[in-house]
């Protein structure tokens, strides 16, 4: 260990961060078996949600922080191809939640679905530790070693085991509060920050470990908080109150069915992560078939459930947009970070902890303001949100771009700049991702409750997928990131999604009144 004399920026933060896993962990396991049922106003079991799901975005944003890192200067893809595979990753994460939402809703029940996820989550990013040859320096010798089918079987277990878990620990979150209940968007904010504070801390210790010591280190510890999650969420059942059982009694025989479809789809994902010109045109056909099941189920409803589920849908298609261009920050912009901005020895990775402490700091800030808002009438509707979130993440690519270009082409990106970007993309994330959850919960059926949150995530999924295909972009003809090309993109998107953003302001009136929140009932 390195005597603290030595310590740079990367070492103290790492410190500060692990003393703060520490406490999170203690206040975490108290929460989880107190008696009492509210805490600061809210059930008891929204916080064993939010410390499981903390725990389980820990593992995931700690290896999502080092994995294109890890593809480019360990198994030495070229920046595109790594992009991409990147892209297909993230977009598969967010897709299998409509299998496991599927399960969940006709037999499993939330609850089981959840465990059965962490379990292959541990499982998964336990084999992400097990590397390969190092030291070899010709990328097609070492995409030829055997062990990176491992490295392929640990990403599709992560896809699988997240599928179950997200969107089911979300719905038990709605299913805490009455529908009518005005704390249901305070209290997906509230959640949203366990995201956040498992991603920030994770992002740090994670891909400190990961980039300084070794990358099996990183990875491991990213399996191990995947286990405390799952603890807690299992030492804290009784706080749920019965939420999230199986919709009816369920055989010990068919439920190890439908385990073994959960890992039947582990093969399945295993070969799409390889092939994404394969996955590129499932997402298409994929896709289409949601929107006309979707559509097929909605028009068997009357006039008022029918216009909700069109409102779901304006709200759900709006996703490819935001994510396309929000999950360049993992991708694209980790690689621009670690090329051309000057991080002062900072390892790359910690940035990507930025946007999860924003919010952290500000996600307070933002459920204040929609409470103080709505007591007087003038908060903005779900679909203005979306709005002003597609305003700040166009405008956050567009003054990047013009400060990199202020300082000279020839000279380091100010860092300053990191922070700016993320900062407009984390305020435009605060006003779309906690409010959509909140609204699909609140305007979908109730027996296609999971079926939208997944069809919600799967959106998501093909946002992801379109990051990679733009982060695929900033690679150029040779597939090695360009600084003046990347900039030029980076613009190009930016302009295009201020454009729609002002489409969609002029459209949330319609779809507010679609939404007809004045006549929801508690189910």
């Amino acid at each position: 260990m390195k005597p603290m004399a030595s310590w740079n920026e990367g070492d103290w933060i790492a410190a500060i961060a692990a003393l703060a896993l520490f406490g999170f962990l203690t206040v975490g396991g108290l929460i989880a078996s107190r008696k009492s049922q509210e805490v600061v106003g809210h059930p008891r079991g929204l916080f064993v949600l939010f410390y499981a799901e903390m725990w389980e975005r820990f593992s995931y944003y700690g290896m999502r922080a080092l994995l294109i890192l890890y593809l480019t200067k360990f198994w030495l893809f070229s920046d595109g191809k790594s992009n991409l595979i990147y892209g297909a990753y993230t977009s598969l994460v967010f897709i299998t939640p409509v299998l496991g939402g599927y399960l969940a809703d006709r037999w499993l029940g939330q609850r089981k679905a959840v465990i059965f996820g962490g379990v292959v989550l541990a499982v998964g990013h336990g084999m992400m530790a097990i590397e390969g040859m190092t030291g070899v320096t010709d990328p097609l010798v070492k995409q030829a070693d055997p062990t990176i089918n491992v490295f392929w079987l640990a990403l599709a277990l992560i896809i699988v085991g997240t599928g179950f878990l997200k969107a089911n620990i979300s719905v038990i979150v709605g299913q805490l509060y009455r529908m009518t209940d005005s704390r249901r968007d305070a209290a997906y904010t509230i959640f949203y920050m366990g995201v956040n504070v498992g991603a920030a801390l994770g992002s740090i210790l994670v891909g400190y470990l990961g980039e300084t010591v070794g990358w099996s280190w990183g990875f491991g510890l990213a399996g191990v908080g995947m286990v405390l999650g799952l603890i807690i969420f299992v030492i804290g059942r009784p706080a749920l109150l019965g939420k999230g059982e199986p919709p009816a009694p369920l055989a010990r025989a068919r439920e190890w069915k439908l385990y073994g479809v959960g890992l039947g789809a582990v093969a399945v994902i295993w070969m799409l992560i390889q092939y994404q010109g394969v996955m590129q045109n499932l997402l298409i056909v994929s896709g289409l078939a949601m929107l006309a099941y979707t559509l097929y189920e909605a028009f068997k409803l009357p006039k008022e459930p029918r216009e909700r589920m069109f409102a779901i849908l304006f709200l759900i298609g709006l996703n490819p947009i935001f994510w396309g261009l929000f999950e360049q920050a993992g991708g694209s912009l980790s690689l621009y970070t670690d090329r051309f901005v000057n991080r002062s020895g900072v390892p790359t990775s910690l940035f990507q902890s930025i946007n999860p402490i924003y919010i952290v700091l500000l996600a307070p800030v933002l459920a204040w303001l929609w409470q103080w808002l709505g007591r007087r009438g003038l908060e903005p509707s779900a679909p203005a949100k979306f709005g002003l979130a597609l305003v700040q993440v166009g405008l956050g690519f567009l003054v990047f771009v013009w400060g990199a270009k202020a300082v000279g082409m020839a000279s380091m990106t100010p860092v300053l700049l990191v922070f700016l970007i993320y900062l407009l993309h984390t305020t435009a994330e605060l006003c779309l991702s906690p409010v959509g959850l909140s609204a699909m919960t609140r305007l979908a059926p109730v027996h296609l409750a999971s079926f939208i949150m997944g069809a919600w995530f799967y959106m998501t999924a093909v946002g992801n997928f379109v990051a990679g295909k733009i982060g695929e972009a900033t690679g150029g003809e040779g597939g090695e990131m360009s600084k003046e090309l990347t900039l030029q993109i980076y613009s190009t998107i930016g302009w295009i999604t201020i454009g729609v953003a002002v489409v969609v302001l002029a459209l949330s009136p319609l779809v507010k009144r679609w939404m007809h929140v004045d006549t929801l009932e508690d189910r």
